[in-house]
């Protein structure tokens, strides 16, 4: 980056987001007037998707930095950590840039840790090397806040799934906002859902904030006792609207299963088997999948739920074939959520008989059209993407919230 141009835009902070995968908190971060020095993660096919639709607006107009290591320290257990030399590089990114913007510009860490560890799966479905897999993640945090230790940023904004602050998984939220707190940041939290920030899209959330404790504006904090600040976090934005699947999705064209359309990039639908078509064929949008036992075709239903059903004398997961309704947000959207066997992925158009596409996925994490996941990866592997991601409009709020509210710059 050359620091010699005086007409470049300044950002009102700088960021590095922590376990970017394909880049929602990225561009929420720069959609909020920000400018991402980097994005890291593990998984390296998200490089393409992430670097080619996370373009800054200020500074030197680049595209944020795909950073593909590994977090955890190098160990004789553990010889893939790349713990070390993240380190050295985000240093040598951060006197790069500083030596341009100097100290003025507040330091933002984005710290939204994979969320499958702190998720319902049981572990029964799960193999072993998953299971060990899951554990390691379960300190991604852990390791998180030894770069907060280090850095010193003076703000940091996390998110992960809302069973997370529940004592099952060992008080791994409570114990990570202690680490921030230890660090010198005030926090709050708060579990939130993402319909409530213009995203169409039930999906339930924790949040963390957290700011210097000398940078705090005191009307954001929950009370004035010392001891015990806290920043109050909004579990909404008092200015979004509702916004249905219908609303969100009427744009885009008719699909067939299995089809990919032409010119719309990642609006492709999964290929389903001559069974789901039946099933699908006669489910109405918004019932659950107790339609399948008296249909014209027969009992349509699954054996497991058959047995359920005796046994139990009710159902069980009972979203699963279904049709989204089109009056209301989405469902959740996960990383299998173009297939109907995994959830209520079915399109609310009964003229459709399919799952949702890529695209439609992705507008109900609300990315615009234009974020374009690379279609040189499978369907899976895109899904995987889109299910991961957070929000951009969810980020775009708090992180404006954080600067415009949160915040108080030392010179001002």
């Amino acid at each position: 980056m050359s620091a010699g141009r005086k007409d470049m835009k300044l950002p009102a902070f700088l960021a590095i987001d922590f376990f970017s995968g394909a880049g929602g908190t990225t561009r929420g971060l720069i959609d909020a007037g920000g400018y991402v020095i980097a994005g890291i993660d593990n998984d390296g096919r998200c490089e393409k998707t992430y670097t080619e639709n996370n373009k800054n607006n200020s500074l030197d107009g680049k595209c944020a930095r795909f950073l593909n290591y590994d977090i955890f320290p190098k160990t004789e257990e553990y010889p893939d950590g790349q713990q070390g030399l993240l380190f050295k590089e985000i240093e040598s990114l951060l006197l790069e840039y500083r030596k341009f913007t100097g100290e003025k510009i507040p330091l933002l860490f984005a710290i939204c840790a994979p969320c499958q560890p702190f998720t319902h799966l049981a572990k029964k479905e799960m193999t072993e090397e998953r299971k060990k897999r899951r554990a390691k993640d379960s300190g991604l945090l852990r390791e998180a806040c030894k770069f907060v230790r280090y850095f010193k940023p003076d703000i940091v904004l996390s998110e992960n799934v809302a069973d997370i602050s529940g004592a099952k998984f060992g008080g791994v939220w409570e114990a990570f906002r202690g680490e921030l707190e230890e660090s010198g940041c005030v926090t709050g939290t708060n579990v939130v859902c993402t319909s409530g920030f213009s995203v169409p899209q039930y999906r339930k959330r924790s949040i963390i904030l957290a700011v210097k404790r000398d940078r705090v504006n005191p009307e954001s904090l929950k009370n004035s006792d010392s001891a015990s600040l806290e920043i109050s976090v909004p579990k909404g934005d008092p200015k979004a609207l509702i916004v249905t699947t219908r609303e969100a999705l009427k744009h885009l064209p008719p699909l067939s299963a299995g089809e990919t359309h032409p010119e719309i990039p990642n609006h492709r639908a999964r290929a389903i088997s001559e069974l789901n078509y039946k099933r699908l064929s006669v489910a109405k949008p918004g019932e659950n999948n107790f339609y399948m036992e008296d249909t014209e075709y027969g009992d349509l239903s699954l054996k497991c739920h058959r047995n359920a059903r005796a046994k139990n004398k009710r159902g069980s997961f009972s979203d699963v074939y279904t049709r989204m309704r089109p009056d209301r947000p989405s469902p959740t959207i996960t990383t299998k959520c173009t297939s109907v066997s995994n959830g209520r992925f079915g399109h609310y158009d009964i003229e459709q008989i399919r799952g949702i596409s890529l695209r439609e996925a992705a507008v109900l994490q609300s990315f615009r059209d234009n974020y374009v996941f690379d279609e040189e990866e499978s369907l899976e592997t895109i899904a995987r993407m889109i299910g991961n991601a957070v929000p951009p409009k969810l980020v775009n709020f708090y992180t404006r919230y954080l600067i415009e509210s949160v915040y108080v710059d030392a010179a001002a």
